[in-house]
């Protein structure tokens, strides 16, 4: 089986220091965080940047310092958010792309978020699509409900995004599609044979999907922004501690940890 690929979401653009108070916020903070789970057996980083007050920001010169920090630490992916929060602006969004990061997610569809909604039109779509593929940008297409796939191959169909496609199932966000097992089974087997798929489980939904995606040949994303907790009531230490516990997992299974090189070569990103 393909080696596993694990990508720690390490402060999302929702969770507070009030709610995790091991939170990394500060780019600092956010580049020790990237090295420890690089350590643990991290593959890739997802970053929302926050700002000097611990807030959400998708400007460009906070992305670019973290970047750059995390950079000097390993040799780690570096993946920014172009979702950020929902109250971000489409042109706050694209800010991160600027960084020609070797990947950067691409949300595939609208959907209510909390009490939010979460704007991704068509015209969002096909911009951010247009605007990855100028910059040789490998999107990962974040899933958060079965309709959001056909907009991936919609983008596909207008030759602006090559296979292997990768997508990344957000599953348990309250208002769309729940994380169930059988929800993630039916979204595998819903997208073009030879994708690449991860998982990301919300909250109590993160342990159960990541043991069921190491199992089925998929990959996985732990981290703080999808989860805050080790066990339930229990806060969890780091990012890190999360990240342990997948690859302690994996390789009880027989699922040997790919580097970021490895991870590099699964995703095609060898000629970036």
């Amino acid at each position: 089986m393909e080696k596993l690929i694990i990508t720690a979401a390490l402060t999302g653009g929702e969770v507070t220091r009030k709610q995790q108070p091991n939170l990394p916020l500060t780019p600092d903070e956010i580049a020790n965080a990237a090295y420890e789970c690089y350590k643990a057996g991290v593959s890739i980083v997802h970053v929302h940047a926050r700002d000097e007050n611990g807030e959400p920001t998708q400007d460009y010169e906070t992305n670019r310092i973290i970047a750059e920090k995390i950079a000097e630490k390993c040799n780690i992916i570096y993946e920014p958010s172009t979702g950020g929060s929902i109250w971000h602006t489409f042109e706050e969004r694209m800010q991160p792309l600027k960084l020609n990061p070797e990947i950067a997610t691409l949300d595939a569809g609208t959907c209510n978020f909390g009490d939010g909604v979460f704007m991704n039109s068509p015209e969002y779509i096909h911009s951010f699509a247009v605007e990855m593929k100028k910059r040789n940008i490998k999107p990962e297409f974040e899933i958060f409900e079965r309709g959001m796939i056909e907009n991936v191959l919609r983008l596909v169909k207008k030759g602006l995004v090559a296979e292997p496609l990768y997508f990344d199932f957000v599953l348990g966000v309250p208002g769309a599609m729940p994380g169930n097992i059988e929800d993630l089974v039916f979204l595998v087997n819903s997208i073009p044979k030879g994708s690449i798929w991860t998982v990301a489980g919300i909250g109590r939904y993160q342990l159960p999907l990541a043991v069921h995606a190491i199992a089925m040949g998929g990959h996985v994303r732990t981290g703080f922004e999808d989860n805050i907790y080790y066990h339930k009531g229990q806060l969890a230490e780091s990012n890190a501690q999360l990240v342990a516990r997948i690859a302690r997992i994996a390789k009880e299974m027989g699922r040997e940890i790919a580097t970021p090189d490895e991870a590099r070569e699964i995703l095609g990103l060898t000629q970036k």
